[in-house]
């Protein structure tokens, strides 16, 4: 995932140590490279042009998950692999992050009164389990790279999805945290 950020910006290095303690502490699975994944997601997300980074053959941002599922669909058939991987990736990192930190937009999408999202019908938790298990299958790059990680991490993104959904529910909750203002107040107290 490439991003605008700096290696040693400080969001980084706060993504980073709440994506470590949510998984390592919280979750009990201490592996490095799923907590190191999901804290570059993080930031890569940061960017909303990241966020609708996929594109269709328009030239026009795919913003829902069925514009993405119909696009891995188009580029199945046209047998372009590598951008095939890349969409199904980014499927499921885009369900992980809105299943992660905003339930809430999720539940309102299922739950409006009127079909109005296109999004309606899609279970974001299976979608992206499938989406990272395609992308896991493609074994055009052995070795993982900075930006392309290898096929065994979307095995066990796709395996333990659930429980990277709630990883990001408790990186969510010391965000929300750090925000009040009583967290400020005791963190003043308590470090001076």
């Amino acid at each position: 995932m490439e991003s605008r950020i700096p290696e040693r910006h400080p969001l980084r290095q706060l993504f980073g140590a709440l994506a470590e303690r949510a998984f390592t502490e919280k979750l009990g699975w201490p592996d490095f490279k799923v907590s190191d994944y999901v804290s570059k997601l993080l930031v890569d997300f940061t960017h909303t042009d990241h966020l609708y980074r996929i594109k269709n053959a328009q030239g026009e941002r795919a913003e829902a998950v069925v514009e993405l599922l119909y696009e891995s669909e188009v580029l199945q058939e046209a047998a372009s692999v590598e951008r095939e991987r890349e969409v199904h990736q980014h499927i499921g990192d885009f369900t992980l992050f809105m299943a992660g930190l905003f339930p809430e937009y999720l539940k309102r999408i299922k739950t409006a009164g009127l079909i109005y999202h296109k999004d309606f019908l899609v279970d974001y938790i299976k979608t992206g389990k499938r989406s990272y298990r395609i992308a896991a299958e493609f074994d055009m790059w052995p070795s993982a790279t900075a930006d392309r990680p290898s096929s065994p991490l979307f095995h066990k993104l796709s395996e333990n999805f659930e429980l990277c959904v709630v990883g990001l529910g408790f990186i969510r909750g010391d965000l929300d945290r750090m925000q009040d203002e009583r967290y400020h107040q005791a963190r003043r107290i308590l470090l001076n």
